[in-house]
């Protein structure tokens, strides 16, 4: 009986968490991070302040919480693009396609969403590293299997790793896709993608 108990009282907080989530998200996308508080989300969403305060200890954390999704979402389409039955150079073309069409539609295209994205950076959270991180473990299964099949030459995969997210960063870092999306003097992404690809097979 208090498993049961136990499952509704955490069904019940997880519904919580993810209404405030919900609602802290849409008020920053329309009103921005930096002009939205606490109380706008409590009075969203109907409730006291220190109702919200239950669940997350400030703005700050509520902010991190909605970065974590957004990270993970974006981790999950590189997972299911890793694992396609295609070639190793593909996968890692859809990869990097699929990033940057993620930053550009869901980072950029609306400038309050950059707002919470830069935020987020500047303040260098260990959810942003351990997100880099993830992806890197992925890229570099994608490259072990381009070695293994020939299609790459014989190289430190998670180094190679490295080095391609390194090489693609400003197609998938919201800031340096924001400065370089409308210069014409800039490698487009399908070339950058090309070059990098052929440095795996040298």
């Amino acid at each position: 009986m208090s498993e049961l108990a136990d499952t509704g009282v955490d069904a019940a907080r997880q519904e919580n968490v993810t209404r405030i989530l919900d609602s802290a998200e849409r008020l920053f996308r329309h009103y921005g991070y930096s002009k939205t508080n606490v109380a706008d989300i409590a009075r969203d969403l109907e409730m006291s302040p220190a109702n919200i305060y239950r669940f997350f200890a400030s703005k700050t954390e509520i902010h991190q919480a909605i970065c974590g999704r957004m990270l993970a979402a974006s981790y999950q389409q590189a997972y299911e693009i890793s694992h396609l039955p295609l070639s190793a150079s593909e996968r890692l073309r859809r990869y990097v396609h699929s990033q940057h069409k993620m930053t550009v539609e869901t980072m950029l295209d609306e400038q309050k969403v950059h707002e919470m994205v830069v935020v987020a950076i500047e303040r260098d959270w260990h959810v942003i590293e351990k997100h880099i991180d993830r992806l890197h473990e992925l890229v570099a299964d994608i490259i072990r299997d381009g070695i293994a099949s020939g299609e790459f030459a014989d190289q430190d995969a998670d180094a190679a790793a490295r080095c391609f997210g390194a090489s693609t960063v400003t197609l998938c870092h919201p800031q340096m896709v924001a400065q370089c999306l409308a210069k014409q003097n800039r490698a487009t992404p399908d070339e950058l993608i090309e070059y990098v690809i052929r440095a795996l097979k040298k």
